[in-house]
């Protein structure tokens, strides 16, 4: 009498109690997620900008400048950029966005104009199009309120810049010292998986040094170039959309579609010309970032694929909002690379034939279908 395969066998009490064990243990993650997710946020933010700091203060260390006054250089440093760029940046980029907000009706009434010679020779199009003074009314009067917003905020931009603070204390801690977190992250792993949490936690930090460089390369580019391209075919206001370009390289898949949007509406607001060199400004610096900018930055480093990082992105967007859908990627990575160290690696899974099998199941082959030679 044969006997079953353990696959043939029915589920098992310790089986079930497993499953509803792990079940148990997703449910209570997921609520202290929700009850965290601030205090949550900002420590995936600081623990992300302290590996990618790490390295430069290694090379100070290495060079005989104290951990303790490389650390106190870096975020000198940072600071001076970064305080640089908003003091030099913001009042022209804060002008010219109040003046696209200012000019969002005329930008409708010219986008719909456009539609509106479109849909003389075509009248369907004319119906599904909404009226022009409900729109515009409506536009206007999300404008009028920007400054009812920004004094609203008030409150939210002390507590944004306590934040801010806290986060630079707890940054400096961690790079100050960073061995001790090491060291009671391996202790948590049990020695059998103690080579698996130690090339998780090299590979991570080289991912995410590689993703912030190519993120600040790509948008450096991406964003001078758009700038300089809407401000050559005369798309107003140029500094905005370089600034939203070089932002939109944090939103992975998304941000590049709202900048794009964004611009080509302007565009088609001043002409059909103005759309059609923008439209072909976009598609050509995008076509360069894509093809050349993120093979040469990124290299190997990040092979994450593009639905993935969607999932992530809206995931992560969910359940922390805009800064978290910046952290979909490193999320996206840290997740791949667990199920690779922990559970493809001891499997010893060969890539190459799971490939073969998916191009086989793309194809609606059958699995043992072998070309018929000629007669």
């Amino acid at each position: 009498m044969d006997l079953p395969n353990d696959s043939e066998l029915p589920l098992t009490y310790r089986a079930a109690r497993r499953v509803v064990g792990l079940v148990l243990l997703v449910a209570i993650a997921w609520l202290v997620v929700g009850s965290l997710r601030t205090i949550l946020l900002l420590f995936a933010i600081v623990f992300l900008i302290a590996m990618v700091l790490n390295p430069i203060v290694v090379w100070l260390e290495r060079r005989r400048v104290p951990r303790g006054l490389g650390v106190a250089l870096v975020l000198l440093a940072l600071i001076l950029v970064a305080g640089t760029l908003a003091i030099v940046a913001i009042p022209p980029v804060t002008a010219q966005l109040e003046g696209l907000i200012r000019r969002a009706p005329d930008l409708w009434h010219g986008v719909r104009g456009r539609f509106e010679a479109l849909a003389s020779r075509y009248p369907s199009v004319a119906a599904a199009l909404p009226e022009t003074d409900e729109i515009a009314g409506k536009i206007g009067a999300q404008a009028g309120t920007v400054a009812n917003l920004l004094l609203r905020s008030t409150i939210g931009f002390v507590g944004g810049v306590v934040s801010v603070l806290v986060a630079l204390l707890l940054l400096i801690f961690v790079l100050s010292n960073p061995a001790p977190l090491v060291a009671g992250y391996l202790a948590l792993a049990p020695d059998r998986y103690r080579a698996q949490a130690h090339r998780t936690l090299a590979r991570l930090a080289r991912q995410m040094t590689a993703w912030v460089r190519g993120v600040a390369i790509n948008g450096l580019v991406t964003g001078f170039s758009i700038g300089t391209g809407m401000w050559l075919i005369g798309v107003q206001p140029a500094l905005v959309f370089g600034v939203m370009s070089f932002l939109g390289e944090f939103l992975p898949n998304i941000g590049a579609f709202l900048v794009a949007f964004t611009i080509l509406f302007v565009a088609l607001s001043m002409g059909a010309t103005k759309f059609w060199l923008a439209l072909t400004i976009v598609l050509f610096v995008y076509q360069v970032e894509v093809n050349l900018l993120v093979p040469v930055v990124l290299g190997k480093e990040m092979r994450l694929h593009p639905v993935n990082i969607l999932f992530f992105t809206l995931a992560m967007a969910s359940l922390f909002g805009v800064l978290g859908a910046i952290l979909a990627v490193p999320a996206a990575a840290l997740v791949q690379i667990v199920i690779d160290e922990f559970y493809l690696k001891p499997r010893h899974v060969d890539h190459a034939e799971m490939e073969r099998e998916a191009s086989i199941l793309v194809e609606g082959r059958s699995h043992h279908h072998r070309p018929i030679s000629g007669t």
